[in-house]
């Protein structure tokens, strides 16, 4: 898949991300080291520390204030169309089902970025996506009878095939069982080193971002908690500041980290006493 030519040196930069909603601000002046090219950085975090309204921010779904650079490219000065030329985003809704077949659907979304591919070349960077997620016995089955799971692979290989050189992924595993969610990070993971493009890919499976990231951005409830390796990232302490969880990183026979998580921790069951002490002193 090399038909798009970029600046293999292009980094990811953010500074001062300022985004949220009317009632919340979610992150203010939020400042990330630079990301390099080729880099699978995985967002993690519990729910509602505003790993989506990060993203969205980024792929300019959500009114944002600060710098968003790709190489030299000011991304927060662009908007649309022109923004989405170099920006793919996967959001958590999976693509509708429609009487397309996957094939189509996947052609359709080319055509629709990359206007000045032929037909031959449009089709040639379909059967590279589809070859890379192992997606032909899906290729001429109508949207309509796949499953939510198969449905979200189609979803990435439309994000895919546009050859953007930054990918925004959310939660795209959710759907999916194991052979499938490896299909898609181990396919994601080349393309992105291929391409040398950048993809931050929102998770829940910490093991999946410890195995297959390059870098982590971890959130917790009171913001951005720490960025890095993943090994760096992703410690007990670390785990328990953000999750509320006891945890430990263990090796496997191959020597690669695991994290095995045994309770909730101390804090979190008091967190959980007030709750249900609040709760029960408003009946």
């Amino acid at each position: 898949m090399s038909h798009h030519v970029f600046d293999s040196q292009a980094s990811l930069k953010i500074s001062q991300l300022t985004t949220g909603y009317q009632r919340r601000m979610i992150f203010d002046q939020l400042d990330l080291p630079p990301l390099p090219a080729g880099s699978l950085v995985g967002v993690l975090g519990p729910n509602a520390v505003g790993k989506s309204t990060f993203l969205k921010a980024i792929a300019g779904m959500r009114p944002a204030k600060g710098d968003i650079h790709l190489g030299e490219l000011a991304l927060s000065s662009l908007h649309g169309a022109n923004r989405m030329r170099h920006v793919g985003y996967l959001p958590q809704t999976l693509p509708q089902p429609t009487s397309l077949v996957a094939y189509e659907a996947v052609a359709s979304a080319c055509r629709a970025a990359r206007a000045e591919l032929s037909r031959e070349a449009t089709d040639s960077l379909v059967e590279q996506v589809f070859s890379r997620l192992s997606l032909h016995s899906l290729a001429f089955r109508r949207m309509d009878t796949l499953s939510g799971g198969q449905r979200q692979m189609v979803g990435l290989a439309q994000a895919l095939v546009r050859q953007p050189q930054l990918l925004l992924l959310d939660e795209p595993t959710s759907a999916l069982d194991l052979r499938w969610q490896l299909a898609l990070i181990e396919g994601v993971r080349g393309v992105v080193q291929e391409q040398q493009a950048i993809c931050l890919i929102a998770l829940h499976d910490i093991n999946l971002a410890l195995r297959f990231c390059d870098q982590i951005i971890l959130f917790a409830p009171s913001g951005l908690l720490a960025t890095g390796a993943p090994r760096e990232v992703i410690t007990a302490e670390h785990l328990r500041e953000a999750y509320g969880i006891e945890a430990r990183i263990e090796s496997c026979s191959l020597g690669h980290p695991v994290v095995l998580t045994d309770r909730v921790a101390d804090s979190a069951h008091a967190d959980i006493g007030h709750i249900t002490r609040d709760v029960g002193a408003r009946r």
